[in-house]
């Protein structure tokens, strides 16, 4: 059967290589920002909004594609209550870095997997995230060394990295954090006959 990401992100796709799974990534062209709003608009709990844009996102791509089983992902970052979306460029990086500084936030993932236009498999996992107080010295150094790169993830850091030094602790799956919970999506999988038992 074919297996579809429904997504462009570079770090799932090197996660998903790195298992061994075969794939093809079919970006959904979805108004992610507008759903979001419209969503958190209609009273929805930040916490819920990375399971509905992964819905979306395999819903779209699996009815152009209903053959294949097509995996939508996302991930959210609470900072308290509020939902953080990505950074549009390194001033608000530096911006949102200083204020993750010292404090925790959660990372909210979700998968849904998707078969001829319905929803056959969701997950959700959530991992807690504790900065360390890092000096700007640091931050000038980090924000230099890392450049546009860390605008593709939701806090500007990339635990597989150079980000693993923001961090104090991390609670939670390593996968999970990189947008990706492998664990239980390659145990889904085994079941849909897409990788071997």
């Amino acid at each position: 059967m074919r297996f579809i990401l429904a997504s462009a992100s570079a770090s799932r796709q090197r996660v998903l290589t790195a298992a061994g799974i075969a794939f093809t990534a079919v970006p959904a062209a979805i108004d992610e920002a507008g759903l979001k709003n419209a969503l958190l608009g209609a009273g929805a709990a930040a916490k819920d909004v990375a399971a509905a844009l992964a819905e979306a996102k395999a819903l779209h791509v699996s009815r152009a594609q209903p053959a294949a089983l097509v995996l939508g992902a996302d991930q959210t970052l609470l900072l308290g209550d509020e939902l953080v979306s990505k950074c549009p460029d390194l001033d608000a990086a530096r911006a949102l870095l200083s204020r993750l500084r010292g404090r925790p936030h959660q990372l909210v993932g979700a998968l849904v997997l998707a078969r001829a236009g319905a929803v056959v498999w969701r997950h959700g996992e959530t991992s807690n995230l504790m900065v360390r107080d890092f000096s700007n010295t640091f931050l000038d150094a980090y924000l230099a060394a890392q450049g546009e790169g860390i605008l593709e993830a939701i806090g500007c850091y990339k635990l597989e990295g150079l980000g693993a030094q923001l961090f104090e602790t991390v609670e939670g799956d390593y996968f999970s954090i990189l947008g990706l919970p492998l664990f239980a999506l390659l145990a889904e999988l085994r079941r849909q006959g897409v990788v071997a038992t």
